[in-house]
């Protein structure tokens, strides 16, 4: 275990070292992604308002209740960076199966890759997501504070979330099919658009035993609520710290046998 540990921490090290290419590495991505474009990255601020926008003001109707209009606008936000990371990740090892093969990067270099493109669109997202939360008539205060202190243990997360994907995907591909489409089913089972209110039946067990819940309460419920409930955030750190442990073990015991599987 010791020199399991050793190994993914050596990993890190070496990642870590070299942060100026995978920032780069990022950047570029996003850059090519959005080539020969009037908007350029713009585009992704577009898309998030044009979707919240009119899921909002045309779908719902939802105008006079600005409560609703944070509830979905952030509930959004979050559900697109969980899915968009959990959607690329499961396909991480095989997209950069040349990287992998040809030189000697370390394995979570495309981890951190990977996480600070969802970084760079979660930003264009995040300002659209404020627009629409002041055009729905929310004000802004103080508790938005604890709403980004609730983001920053979610992007914390996210490195060893994309590590357990990536991995699963590389080690059986039918993984990318059957997560892929979990995420879309996802969508509608997890209260991004509806609210529990005390709900009973499947509504009740589908609230409180879902992890994704938790995680978009405690970005959502200061901005309607006012407050953090703790045993929302509890549960996203010890969700978080799980995360991390299981991540650096496979770090560890998989990093040099991923290539041969791909």
């Amino acid at each position: 275990m010791t020199s399991v540990v050793g190994s993914a921490f050596k990993d890190v090290q070496s990642t870590w070292k070299m942060r100026r290419v995978w920032l780069a590495l990022a950047t570029e991505d996003i850059s090519d992604e959005h080539k020969r474009t009037t908007l350029g990255p713009i585009w992704l601020l577009v898309n998030y308002v044009a979707f919240v926008g009119t899921f909002c003001f045309v779908v719902f109707d939802a105008r006079s209740n600005s409560e609703y209009v944070s509830y979905v606008a952030v509930g959004l936000f979050v559900w697109f960076y969980i899915s968009d990371n959990i959607n690329n990740a499961v396909g991480l090892f095989v997209r950069e199966e040349g990287f992998i093969k040809g030189t000697p990067l370390p394995i979570s270099l495309y981890v951190m890759r990977q996480f600070m493109q969802s970084c760079i669109r979660s930003f264009y997202s995040l300002l659209g997501c404020i627009i629409i939360l002041l055009l729905g008539g929310t004000s802004a205060d103080y508790t938005w504070f604890l709403s980004l202190l609730s983001l920053f243990l979610i992007l914390l997360v996210t490195p060893p979330i994309i590590l357990i994907f990536a991995f699963l995907g590389a080690f059986i591909p039918d993984a990318k099919f059957l997560i892929q489409n979990a995420m879309r089913i996802g969508m509608f089972l997890t209260p991004v658009f509806w609210s529990y209110e005390n709900s009973g039946g499947l509504r009740h067990y589908l609230y409180w035993w879902n992890p994704f819940t938790y995680f978009l309460e405690i970005v959502r419920d200061p901005i309607i609520e006012g407050y953090i409930h703790s045993f929302d955030f509890m549960v996203c750190v010890s969700l978080g710290i799980f995360a991390w442990l299981l991540g650096v073990y496979l770090l560890g015991k998989l990093k040099k046998e991923v290539v041969f599987v791909l």
